[in-house]
Parts: structure tokens; C-alpha cells; sequence
């Protein structure tokens, strides 16, 4: 008796959901896209009673590293209110990321063969684990050293009182930096699955990579030594990590093809 199961017999084009009409596609999609505004709504609702908090909670890195006696300061006149409203938008949709990811697959997993399915899901998963790995990266890890560093460096007399916007968009900046940055790994398992590269070339232009990783935190990382160090050595380590789990990936796959 036959130790495959009927998934792994049957054929990948049969795997996929009989075609509907545009309209059909169109319905669901705009029924997703109602389905993901609502849950992140809903996210923002619930933050919203602890918009000042959190933004405490997001200020702590700067705060605790200003001279005796400065603190922040909102130069606009709305600033107190529109900063940690704008903080609590973009954590609600931080937050209700997962369900909006679902609903996408939802929408896009019909048309797809089952072997694309088995590789999408975790890369799915992966790379929303490593954004909030980025984020968190820099909330912990960055964020004190970059901090302390600008305050050290003040000239004498100056008195340190950073703009609670500006601040908030600094942070979303390097946030959103690290995330992307952290993607490394899934965009090397795409590139690698699609056929574009081989984990050999990739392994053959690692000189050229620790260059560019280094010239790009330059351009998205203040500029400064420390925090283009912080984003360039996670993204080569990354990196490699991203080529060993591709030539996993090749040996599975030539093991599945014999």
C-alpha cells in the first residue's frame, strides 16, 4: 500500500478553485477590504482612550536620556493632540496586520497551486514576524543608543527640546526602516523560488552586499556611525540567513523533484 497521501498524488492544477467573474472577484474584494478597515477601526478604538500613555511609553527612549530639566515640547498648536492620534492610527494598524494579511491570502489563495500555497503561507507569517522583529529591534536596541548619542553631543549652552511631532515621525521613519531592512531573508527565499538567483551567487556577492547594506542604512539612518552599524549588521546577518534557508529550500525541492 502506498504511503503518499491523496494531497501529495494529486496534481497542483487541480488544486485551484473553479474561475469566478469579475464582478464575483470585485464583490469579494471590496467585502475584504471592508472586513480589514473595520478590524483596524476597531484596533483604534480600543487605543484610543490611551492615546497619551502610549505615546509616553514611545517617547521613553529620548526622554530619559535629556538633560536635567528639558523635556519635549509641541511647537504647533494642535501637536498634543494630533501626535498621539497619529501614533494610535498607525499602532491600530500595526496591530490588526495579521488579520488584514488574511484577508489578502483569503483573497488571492484560490488562484493559487498548492506548492505556491505550502511556500506562501510561512513567508507570509515570516515576514510579519520579522517587521515586528525590526520594530522591536529598534524600540530596544537603536533607539537608546541613538538617543543618548545626539544628547551627548549637544554643544554647551544648547538646550535639548525635541518637537513631539517631529520626534514621532523620526521614530516611525527608523521603524519602518528596520522593518523593511528585517525582510531580508523572505525576499531572498522569493528571489531563490522564482529562479531569478542560486544561494551560490548569492554567497558570491556577499562583498558587494556588505557595501550596499552599509551604503543604504546611511541613507535611511541618521547620520551617525552608530544607528547605520545597527541597521547594517542585523541586515548581513539576516542575510546569511536568508542563503542558508534558500539552499534548504533548493535541496527540498530536488529531493521532491527525484
Amino acid at each position: 500500500m502506498s504511503d503518499q497521501s491523496p494531497e501529495a498524488t494529486e496534481p497542483d492544477d487541480q488544486d485551484i478553485d473553479p474561475p469566478l467573474s469579475l464582478i464575483d472577484h470585485l464583490i469579494e474584494l471590496r467585502s475584504r477590504l471592508v472586513k480589514s478597515l473595520v478590524a483596524v477601526l476597531a484596533v483604534v478604538l480600543v487605543l484610543v482612550p490611551f492615546a497619551r500613555p502610549l505615546y509616553t511609553v514611545f517617547a521613553q527612549p529620548l526622554v530619559r536620556h535629556l538633560p536635567e530639566g528639558s523635556s519635549m515640547v509641541a511647537i504647533d498648536v494642535a501637536s498634543p493632540f494630533f501626535a498621539p492620534f497619529k501614533l494610535v492610527l498607525l499602532l491600530g494598524l500595526l496591530l490588526a496586520m495579521p488579520f488584514v494579511i488574511y484577508q489578502l491570502w483569503a483573497f488571492v489563495a484560490p488562484g493559487l497551486y498548492r506548492h505556491e500555497r505550502r511556500l506562501a503561507k510561512p513567508l507570509l507569517a515570516a515576514s510579519l514576524l520579522l517587521f515586528y522583529a525590526g520594530c522591536a529591534f529598534a524600540y530596544f536596541a537603536v533607539f537608546p543608543v541613538v538617543f543618548a548619542f545626539f544628547t551627548a553631543m549637544a554643544p554647551d549652552g544648547v538646550a535639548v527640546m525635541t518637537d513631539i511631532n517631529r520626534y514621532l515621525d523620526f521614530i516611525l521613519a527608523l521603524f519602518l526602516a528596520f522593518g523593511l531592512a528585517f525582510q531580508v531573508p523572505v525576499a531572498i527565499i522569493v528571489l531563490v523560488a522564482l529562479g531569478l538567483v542560486s544561494p551560490e551567487s548569492l554567497a558570491k556577492v556577499r562583498g558587494y552586499v556588505i557595501i550596499g547594506a552599509f551604503a543604504i542604512a546611511m541613507l535611511v539612518t541618521p547620520p551617525d556611525m552608530i544607528s547605520q552599524t545597527l541597521l547594517a549588521l542585523p541586515v548581513l546577518l539576516l542575510y546569511e540567513l536568508g542563503i542558508v534557508m534558500s539552499r534548504l529550500l533548493v535541496k527540498r525541492s530536488r529531493a521532491r523533484d527525484a
